[in-house]
């Protein structure tokens, strides 16, 4: 029996939640750079959490098609 996933976005939409997650995680990478050159309180860096979670969000959405 074979197991057939459906895909519930449009390759359009696959693709921008993929540019969209990338284009955050270059983002957080380079406030993450700026942070640690700066040498920013800890607590400050703590709130880049929240992009990095938005970027891994969008494209392992596009990647799952989901």
């Amino acid at each position: 029996m074979a197991l057939t996933i459906a895909s519930n976005i449009l390759p359009a939409g696959r693709r921008r939640r993929l540019l969209l997650g990338g284009a955050v995680l270059a983002l957080a990478v380079a406030a993450t750079a700026v942070l640690v050159l700066t040498d920013a309180p800890r607590g400050a860096r703590v709130g880049l959490f929240l992009p990095f979670w938005a970027a891994a969000l969008g494209v392992l959405q596009a990647r799952h098609h989901t």
